[in-house]
């Protein structure tokens, strides 16, 4: 069984603790491997490393910087069976999605090895005679960057890709649930030449500990996290010790509206994406449904035959598994809770609604639930399982009072074939995301960021590479003679 290391300036290092965390493939519920559990001591180690290689790193031409995050891509593109082999041990994905994950993490390196040449500032008039302003994009420093378990390679990509083109380092704590895609990806790191030490550094263990480590360290100039509401606020108070930049993902509750005018068909097949992608473990997976009652029935039927469809089983076994395992039992248990909760206030399970019935791993049944209201819990709190509670509704206007009625604000989507129904739900959403007429799921060149309690800032395209840069104005006088 392998047992990782920390990577630390440019070097595999052993943690001066002596805990180790036991990483299981939740299809199985085998130990798989084993990681360290950091100490502060570690931390301080990796941060220190990443601070004294920033300024080096900054000084690299732009385009140096993309050429290397560039060869990143290249590199793991050339080892993609290896990553989603991985993926599908430690997270349970399916083979398609592995695979798309794996790819869109190749994309998101090439992509932002693009911005190489595009981080651009201003030259702004003045009001005094011979001045000039200058507005100067600058990387902030030492990024801090926590990854979460539902979606390590391609998060991984969005932290990683995007701090080191913009002239930052970087310290990455992966989640305890899936470091192994994160450690083979460090072995690019470590065969890269290019890569001087301490411009990305790994460190493993609890979030609970080590983000809240990393999140209050003094060198840390920002922590970019992806995860709950309840670890994004633990990192904000850990961070306003030092006033330290925050850039957050946290949940989601995607409300779906699906008008009298949606295509149904279409409506159906999208939102078995939207529900069920990554077994129902996505920030943006569409969470609840309201639809017009005039077409309720046929939604409801036409999605509760396809949920049964679904193949379940170990994706690593059978590469025409469709829905595989929760990451863990504690999650598996808080779906089955919610679900059971949901029933005995009156909610029916149309499909599903209890475990699965396998021998090993995590398993919940694809469900759809009906005969919910807008102000059930099974409709206002983050499931993040293969779950789909349905409610309806008579106006439009009323559709959207309850979409927006939620502490989340990530994603959002609407089904119709009516435009100015369109652009009323548009135009009155409060959602970082809308997607009309389709899967949830969004674009690299796009902006990723919810509102509310979803999250700070954001990630992809210009507006998420501003977000790893800080704004310098200089006032240049000089002498007109």
């Amino acid at each position: 069984m392998i047992q990782h290391q920390l990577y630390i300036d440019g070097a595999y290092t052993d943690s001066t603790g002596k805990d180790w965390i036991d990483v299981i493939n939740p299809a199985t519920e085998a130990v798989i491997s084993r990681t360290p559990k950091a100490t502060n001591a570690d931390v301080d180690k990796a941060v220190q490393a990443a601070a004294k290689a920033q300024k080096a790193w900054e000084l690299t031409p732009n385009i140096e910087r993309g050429k290397i995050v560039r060869k990143l891509g290249d590199v793991l593109a050339a080892r993609r069976e290896t990553f989603i082999d991985l993926l599908q041990e430690e997270q349970g994905k399916d083979y398609e999605l592995a695979g798309g994950e794996v790819d869109l993490a190749i994309d998101y390196f090439h992509y932002m090895s693009e911005w190489a040449r595009r981080i651009e500032g201003d030259v702004v008039p003045s009001d005094r005679a011979n001045e000039n302003i200058l507005i100067y994009k600058k990387p902030i420093g030492v990024v801090a960057g926590i990854n979460p378990w539902n979606f390590p390679v391609f998060i991984l990509a969005r932290k990683v890709a995007t701090a080191l083109v913009t002239g930052n380092t970087i310290v990455l704590k992966p989640s305890q649930h899936t470091p192994n895609t994160t450690m083979e990806f460090t072995k690019i790191v470590d065969e890269m030449k290019e890569i001087p030490a301490g411009v990305y550094n790994v460190v493993t263990g609890a979030g609970s500990e080590i983000g809240n480590a990393l999140a209050k360290h003094k060198n840390v100039d920002m922590i970019t996290m992806t995860g709950s509401i309840t670890a994004g606020t633990k990192v904000m108070e850990a961070a306003a010790q030092n006033i330290t930049k925050v850039n957050l993902e946290l949940g989601g509750k995607a409300p779906v509206i699906v008008s009298q005018h949606a295509d149904i068909d279409l409506t159906v097949n999208a939102l078995v994406t939207s529900r069920l992608a990554n077994n129902g473990q996505a920030c943006t997976n569409a969470e609840r449904v309201y639809v017009h009652s005039s077409v309720a029935e046929e939604l409801t039927d036409k999605l509760a035959a396809a949920f049964k469809e679904k193949k379940l089983g170990n994706p690593r076994e059978d590469k025409d598994v469709e829905v595989g395992p929760l990451i863990n039992e504690d999650r598996l248990n808080t779906v089955a809770d919610m679900v059971d909760e949901a029933v005995a206030d009156g909610a029916k399970a149309v499909t599903g609604g209890k475990k699965a019935d396998m021998e090993k791993g995590f398993f919940y049944e694809p469900t759809i639930l009906t005969n919910v209201t807008h102000d059930s819990k099974i409709m206002r709190d983050e499931i993040f399982g293969p779950v789909l509670p349905i409610a309806t509704f008579e106006t439009i206007d009323e559709a959207i009072d309850m979409a927006n009625d939620t502490i989340y604000g990530l994603s959002s989507s609407l089904y119709t074939d009516d435009m100015n129904e369109t652009m009323k739900v548009i135009n009155e959403m409060k959602f970082g995301e809308t997607y009309v007429n389709r899967e949830n799921f969004e674009a690299v060149q796009g902006y990723h960021a919810g509102m509310r309690q979803s999250g700070l800032g954001g990630t992809d395209g210009k507006h998420g590479v501003e977000d790893f840069l800080v704004t310098q104005v200089v006032y240049m006088q000089y002498k007109n003679e």
